[in-house]
């Protein structure tokens, strides 16, 4: 009797072997956000003057050009990089601030 019933599941096979369909990947890539990379540069612009001109505004925009990087980067991106900018602008706001304690003076 088991014999009856494998023979009744294979004839009722609902699977159609000439609608298979090899996957192909589409050829149509989006544009690369540049926008990390940019952020990235910048980051490292700004945490240079802050570290050398003691501007603590440069700094801070540092730190948050160093987070706008990591969150538009992509897992396949070299993430000592990025390490080492967030860390140049993080130590680019302690120095300023060791150097001068005193709050950041509005300009405008």
């Amino acid at each position: 009797m088991p014999a009856a019933s494998s023979y009744t599941s294979v004839k009722e096979d609902p699977r159609r072997p000439l609608k298979i369909f090899r996957y192909k990947p589409v050829t149509n890539k989006p544009t690369d956000d540049p926008t990390a990379e940019y952020m990235n540069l910048l980051g490292m612009i700004f945490s240079m003057c802050g570290l050398l001109m003691k501007l603590k505004w440069a700094a801070w925009a540092a730190v948050y050009c160093s987070f706008i990087t990591f969150s538009n980067s992509r897992s396949s991106e070299d993430t000592k990089q990025m390490f080492s900018s967030f860390l140049l602008s993080v130590s680019a706001v302690v120095m300023s601030y060791l150097q001068n304690p005193q709050p950041m003076a509005s300009t405008w």
